[in-house]
């Protein structure tokens, strides 16, 4: 299945972090609440201009390294396919944190998604959840099975909040997660939430991969958009376009034109 946003598109996905949902350590807010909160944060990107969607239980922490409870996935569902009917024709991805490309694929292929985000969906990372490992055989053959596939899949190397093994080559990484691994669009990100891509790794992943689209999926922001851009297709992008910046704030409307602005110049 091919990416929803294609070589040089230039697009913009911004993220909506749920709250901690049911069943989590920090879960406080009610149902009701939570919805409220992802509905305003799709509202706010929407209106700003962005090129889709992507929805994470970045509230969850401590994350399961691999399969979540049922609970969260019934909850994601629900909250995944109202943002969906708010969204109309933007492309919505959906990511289950820590690993879960199952429970990812499954909510997006019920709820009319267009693509899921798996951090480690091939060769393996050292992680605050311990070793994960890529599940790519499973992900996809479970994606031929449950008729999903449309759901596209985009995939890290070197994922944020992790630990690369010895010898590992981001280069190659790149062209085997997208060769071997089948993934629609590859994703390049700083060392945590927020944090700055290498621009030299950038450049390594796009030389490897020239027809594959590329996303940066953490540390972009109104002011370094244009540069990076310069070697990529498209950004993933949240913790910049709240509030003073605040991953925990509320997406703020004229952060996200900002942002626009400078993509469409």
């Amino acid at each position: 299945m091919s990416f929803p946003f294609a070589r040089g598109s230039r697009a913009v996905i911004g993220v909506v972090h749920l709250p901690a949902l049911p069943g989590s350590p920090g879960y406080q807010q009610s149902r009701s609440q939570i919805l409220d909160h992802a509905l305003a944060d799709t509202e706010a990107l929407i209106a700003g201009g962005v090129s889709g969607i992507i929805v994470e239980n970045f509230g969850d922490a401590p994350f399961f390294p691999s399969s979540v409870e049922a609970s969260t996935i019934a909850e994601m569902a629900v909250i995944v396919r109202a943002i969906k009917q708010l969204s109309a024709s933007a492309p919505v991805g959906v990511n289950v944190l820590r690993n879960d490309s199952f429970a990812a694929l499954a909510i997006a292929a019920a709820c009319g998604g267009s693509f899921i985000r798996v951090n480690v969906h091939t060769s393996a990372m050292l992680t605050d959840q311990g070793w994960i490992e890529g599940q790519a055989h499973e992900t996809l053959r479970k994606r031929q099975a449950w008729d999903a596939g449309e759901i596209a899949i985009a995939a890290d190397v070197g994922v944020k909040h992790a630990v690369r093994p010895e010898g590992f080559d981001i280069a190659q990484a790149a062209k085997d997660t997208a060769g071997r691994g089948h993934a629609s669009a590859i994703i390049v990100t700083g060392s945590a939430t927020g944090s700055s891509v290498d621009t030299a790794e950038l450049q390594k992943v796009r030389e490897a991969i020239p027809q594959t689209p590329l996303l940066i999926g953490s540390g972009v922001d109104s002011e370094n958009i244009s540069e990076l851009l310069k070697n990529a297709d498209g950004v993933i992008i949240g913790t910049s376009l709240k509030e003073e910046g605040r991953v925990d704030a509320p997406v703020e409307v004229a952060r996200v034109r900002q942002l626009m602005d400078q993509v469409n110049k």
